[in-house]
């Protein structure tokens, strides 16, 4: 099937790169632009009481139930507030009202802290939708300037916070953000790919082209996303950067691999990139179907963040995939062995002597490098063991930006909950309205909840049913504090509610509780079926089925030590009170789907070398020597690419940089290179159980090792001999073979 996909490529590439035109040009013209949120409410299920809540909010007290702008004042000279200050409060409240800016709604005028050191004014913000609009955050930003101007003068300083303001900021520094990390990987791959080719062309063919792909991939993501009403957070446009950078530069590479590796043996321009596209095809498409089908697991998880997340990223996979096999071999099959200009080295096979000399220890001794590699990644497991989850989406703003800034200015004088209350929503169950006195005894057993520092006076909806009282945590709501206190003596208090009544808590720290409930459901969930999906292709890839379980086993202990070693970095030594929640997740996927690549290129090697003879210690030692380059370039530019979200700033985004990163290295650089030859030389020929280790790798897909590029003649007849990478000796017993090839990537 491969061969004649690269024949067709290869015999009309002008028609295949029209046909992509036509296509970009098309998708990206009538795709919808690629909508983000950041209402953590909105990634949970409807049967959850967050969600409850806030459409019961909604519903009662439209006007309320959206994001909240705070207005924080405070003295420049940063002494107590006079009565003079607190009337130029007032004054500059009726001015910005008096403004009518679009989309916000009342203003209040909040009493002065009790040490009189911050005074508030809260903005209504009114939205059925319960997301902030972008002609929110537009009145968000006039708020900003026309603040600026009425404090201009004054003793007073102030700053606008809240959860639409903390949007506000994050979107701003999200776009930043994606600027960074475009520029960075791009940076990387060029840097990178001129040090592995020393050609300009090579180096820039990934970026142009990859560059119209993230633009078709976005397009496809966005109409998806509109279909089928997708939540898109805002973290996925930086990951479908590196996504689709990473991903699509190491396929382009193991395909030039393959096609350099062609012209050595003899083969023309063109038939040379026929036997490419045949031969390295069916791994890329393994590869990509084991990455596609990782990511499509997460539409069984309970959140929409995840469901959401999962399609796009296999859309942007798959989408790369079609290109690294069409696209790709139609541009360089017309510009030929030009493409590695200005470098020679094409030409002839590199000695590979490191490469070798790691592959002939490892082939006598390979008990030890099991040991030692296995013994690493265990160590780095056991630090996993501290991991502690935060579910602040939030964490990723800087602490630069206004709304983080004046949120602190605020502790000043108030709760740490203070712009982030939570809501306990009493509704009848009987029909008629709620009785008001008992709803005032309500609120004092409410009150006097441990952690809890304000209760306000109940709010009464206009049909008298539901009432909401707003509760204001002594610790801040996103954190494990203000969980604890929600899971404990504020939800003990909540269940006292008056008779006829039903009581639910909304507010973010409700959503943060549900996040976690949510989390636990989909680890024993989306994890196991993501294994036994990737367990399946590898069986039916290997033919075997003891060696898909141990590679598993390799890169579930892989995940763990990178679990670890984000733990060792960010809360051990960098004093971070957790990582994000959506991070093991996220690693999982990445970790386990992109190293299961890896350790399907090697172990294919491996299975090739045992079927041309070689004992299961000489295999491991010559799969190493040949595969290795390639898998170790391959790591390094996708380690890089993904290393580049560190860049971005936001501590989320900086902990799932170094997280992937850190997982693709050990992928490659342990376990593909290491582990897992050196289990499989260990285990011999019942690896391959029930098979045998043999089966035509490499050949042409017509069962013979002849003219695998049907209209083009490989040089020499079609029969080429693959040289010992470390004496430029023929391999295997001086055997001369047209269907192995000189490295596999």
């Amino acid at each position: 099937m491969f061969y004649r996909l690269g024949r067709a490529v290869v015999g009309h590439p002008w028609r295949v790169i029209g046909a992509w035109v036509v296509a970009a040009v098309a998708i990206i013209g009538l795709s919808p632009k690629l909508a983000t949120t950041s209402n953590e409410a909105s990634f949970l299920p409807k049967h959850y009481q967050s969600v409850q809540a806030q459409d019961l909010q909604q519903k009662a007290f439209p006007t309320a139930a959206a994001p909240a702008a705070v207005v924080v004042f405070e003295r420049a000279d940063g002494k107590a507030l006079t009565a003079a200050d607190s009337a130029k409060v007032a004054a500059i409240s009726s001015q910005l009202a008096s403004k009518h800016i679009p989309t916000l709604g009342a203003f209040q005028v909040g009493k002065p802290s009790p040490n009189h050191l911050v005074q508030t004014i809260g903005v209504q913000m009114p939205n059925s939708s319960g997301q902030l609009t972008n002609q929110q955050v537009d009145g968000v930003k006039t708020l900003r300037t026309d603040l600026a101007s009425a404090v201009s003068g004054t003793d007073l300083r102030a700053g606008v916070t809240g959860t639409a303001a903390q949007f506000v900021d994050q979107q701003q520094s999200g776009a930043k953000a994606n600027k960074i990390v475009a520029l960075g990987t791009i940076v990387i791959i060029l840097v990178l790919l001129l040090v592995i080719f020393r050609s300009p062309i090579i180096a820039l063919l990934p970026v142009l082209a990859i560059g119209v792909v993230s633009q078709v991939s976005t397009g496809l993501i966005a109409s998806a996303s509109k279909a089928f009403g997708l939540n898109i957070d805002n973290t996925v446009t930086a990951m479908l950067i590196v996504v689709l950078f990473g991903v699509g530069t190491d396929y382009i590479l193991f395909l030039l691999f393959r096609y350099r590796e062609r012209l050595r043996a003899g083969e023309a321009s063109k038939a040379a990139m026929v036997s490419a596209v045949g031969r390295v095809g069916p791994a890329i498409a393994t590869a990509a179907g084991a990455v596609v089908i990782a990511f499509l697991a997460l539409t069984l998880s309970s959140l929409g963040l995840f469901r959401s997340l999962g399609p796009a990223l296999a859309i942007a996979v798959a989408t790369t995939l079609v290109a690294g096999l069409t696209l790709i071999p139609a541009i360089v099959s017309l510009v030929g062995t030009r493409v590695f200009w200005p470098s020679s080295s094409w030409k002839s096979e590199p000695a590979a002597a490191r490469f070798a000399a790691l592959g002939r220890l490892l082939g006598r001794r390979p008990g030890r490098f099991a040991a030692a590699s296995g013994g690493v990644l265990a160590l780095l497991a056991i630090v996993a063991l501290g991991f502690h989850p935060t579910f602040d989406l939030n964490s990723g703003s800087t602490a630069t930006s206004q709304s983080a800034v004046y949120s602190n200015v605020l502790l000043k004088g108030f709760a740490a909950g203070t712009t982030q209350p939570s809501e306990v929503l009493l509704s009848s169950t009987t029909g008629r309205p709620l009785d008001v006195g008992a709803l005032e005894a309500y609120r004092e057993r409410l009150l006097a909840a441990q952690g809890v520092a304000e209760v306000s006076r109940p709010r009464l909806a206009q049909s008298g049913k539901v009432a909401d009282y707003e509760v204001v945590l002594k610790a801040s709501g996103a954190s494990e504090a203000a969980m604890t206190t929600l899971r404990g003596p504020l939800e003990r208090a909540v269940k006292t509610a008056p008779a006829g009544t039903r009581p639910v808590i909304g507010g973010i720290t409700s959503v943060y509780v549900d996040l976690q409930k949510a989390m636990n459901h989909d680890y024993g969930l989306v994890f196991p079926v993501a294994a036994a999906l990737i367990l399946l292709i590898l069986a039916l890839l290997l033919r075997s089925l003891v060696a898909p379980w141990y590679l598993m086993a390799a890169v579930g202990l892989g995940f763990a030590a990178t679990l670890g070693a984000a733990v060792g970095v960010f809360q051990d030594l960098g004093g971070s009170s957790g990582l994000t929640f959506i991070l093991p997740i996220v690693m999982y996927l990445f970790v386990v789907a992109l190293g299961t690549d890896y350790n399907i290129l090697m172990v294919s090697r491996l299975r090739e070398e045992a079927g041309e003879g070689n004992n299961p210690r000489d295999a491991a030692a010559m799969a190493l020597r040949h595969a290795g380059p390639t898998i170790a370039s391959a790591g390094l530019i996708l380690a890089g690419t993904f290393a580049t979200l560190m860049l971005a700033g936001g501590s989320t985004l900086s902990q799932m940089g170094f997280a992937v990163s850190f997982g693709i290295v050990v992928a490659a650089f342990v376990m593909a290179m290491f582990l897992t030859p050196s289990v499989t030389a260990m285990l011999g020929e019942r690896a391959w159980w029930p098979g045998h280790g043999t089966g035509g790798h490499g050949t042409d897909g017509h069962g013979s090792g002849g003219h695998g590029s049907g209209g083009y003649h490989t040089g020499g007849g079609g029969r080429t001999a693959r040289l010992d990478a470390g004496s430029g000796s023929l391999a295997g017993a001086g055997a001369v073979r047209s269907d192995v090839p000189a490295e596999v990537p």
